[in-house]
């Protein structure tokens, strides 16, 4: 049977079509495998898995809290597996990933996730700074001291018997005479001499008006 060699080229054609579209298909899914930046957020660590890259050129991670570094710039080549712990935390942090392909931005990523508070954790509100007041001076207690008054000697009030006792005088003897030393008798002879001379004044006041009416 002879086939005919229109029909040869026709079924040549259409395999070289087939392996075209082939190879096509086979370079279109190999870039979609590749370049897998598989990651994941607990409440205590941030887990990473970056696997399919080109290992022929230099490729970059970071991750970054509240934009803070967790993890610096890193590189890897074909893949990187890392977990990393996170801080303690009493409220929900924000972890960005960023990853930086070599052998194009196509196959980069940026991507956030948010990092929740472990159970049993509660939020600590954040303390009101209050203004501080200088402290008084503190004053010492005085207590009063009372002191206790020494006794004083206190006076015997027996009289000593050697003492000689005062001879009171006895109330049959006889008075005492007087003396001419009384404390009076200046007195009484002043008044005396007054009266005379008052006396010789007027008998001298008599006679002289006598004497005028004569």
């Amino acid at each position: 049977m002879t086939i005919p060699r229109r029909s040869l080229r026709a079924a040549g054609t259409l395999a070289a079509a087939a392996v075209v579209g082939l190879t096509g298909v086979v370079l279109t899914a190999g870039p979609a495998a590749a370049h897998t930046p598989t990651w994941d957020v607990t409440c205590t660590e941030v887990s990473l898995h970056l696997s399919a890259y080109n290992d022929k050129v230099t490729n970059q991670v970071t991750v970054t809290v509240d934009g803070k570094e967790l993890l610096p710039t890193e590189s890897f080549g074909k893949g990187l597996d890392k977990t990393i712990d996170l801080p303690e935390h009493d409220k929900a942090l924000t972890v960005h990933l960023s990853v930086k392909a070599g052998d194009g931005d196509q196959y980069s990523k940026e991507d956030e996730k948010t990092a929740p508070v472990c159970e049993g954790q509660t939020s600590t509100p954040t303390p009101t700074p209050s203004e501080t007041k200088p402290s008084e001076p503190s004053t010492p207690s005085q207590s009063p001291t009372t002191s206790t008054p020494t006794p004083a000697d206190t006076p015997s009030e027996t009289a000593s018997s050697s003492a000689p006792a005062a001879a009171a005088p006895s109330p049959s003897s006889p008075d005492l005479a007087e003396t001419g030393s009384s404390s009076a008798t200046p007195i009484i002879g002043g008044a005396a001499a007054a009266v005379l001379l008052a006396g010789g004044g007027i008998m001298w006041s008599v006679r002289k008006r006598r004497t005028a009416q004569h």
